[in-house]
């Protein structure tokens, strides 16, 4: 059986020709800005717009700094902050009790742009936690209470057994009750960048910061 030809990841390369970002063309306010981006994410093909990396820097064993990454759905966003849900036990939201400065990125990469959200982290209301909870499709709260999220598994079998076993414990429940280990997390910006990819690796990159915690003074940075 012949091996599929090698790609050379040094050849992989191609030309940002989407658009362009001026300093006239920026909101007054970063988080209008944001708005109008998103709203052009959602209305392209990109599958979903609402999908953020956040990094955090926890500890590992030794007791040193260990950045992480993961992929999570922004569920809601405004000058307050930019807020999703997990649960509470997971490596991220431990990692957010030991530091809560963390980072978002926005890969948009279908429109040649990305969103860097730098701030700090707090948790939701628990009235916010339980509207949001209740408005998700039954199966994905019941896979809320079976997943120990972050914890060891032994197999697959193991976690369908525990998805079964939270259908037959809520199976006569209409409304089924937010768990305690699980919240949101709202993280309440001090820095956002934004990324317009250019041609010749020229890109346009504007951040916004924030001054006497009041005004935001936008900023042309160097690609």
């Amino acid at each position: 059986m012949e091996k599929p030809a090698q790609v050379s990841v040094r050849d992989l390369r191609i030309s940002y020709d989407l658009g362009v970002l001026t300093h006239d063309m920026l909101a007054q306010n970063p988080f209008d800005q944001f708005a109008d981006w998103f709203a052009q994410a959602a209305d392209s093909e990109i599958l979903e717009p609402n999908a953020m990396v956040v990094s955090t820097v926890g500890l590992d064993s030794q007791g040193n700094a260990r950045p992480a990454s993961r992929t999570v759905l922004l569920k809601d966003f405004s000058e307050l902050g930019f807020t999703f849900y997990t649960n509470l036990e997971s490596a991220k939201s431990l990692d957010i009790a030991v530091n809560p400065n963390v980072t978002l990125l926005f890969p948009w990469y279908e429109l040649h742009r990305q969103v860097i959200i730098s701030g700090r982290a707090k948790l939701v209301p628990r009235d916010l936690v339980e509207e949001y909870f209740h408005s998700r499709p039954r199966q994905s709260q019941l896979g809320a209470w079976a997943s120990q999220q972050s914890a060891r598994l032994e197999n697959r079998e193991v976690l369908d057994a525990q998805y079964a076993e939270c259908e037959l414990r809520f199976a006569e429940r209409e409304v089924i009750p937010v768990p305690d280990f699980w919240g949101g997390w709202e993280v309440v910006p001090t820095r956002i960048e934004f990324w317009q990819g250019r041609e010749s690796r020229l890109h346009d990159r504007f951040v916004f910061e924030l001054h006497d915690d009041l005004t935001w003074f936008p900023t042309r940075l160097s690609p």
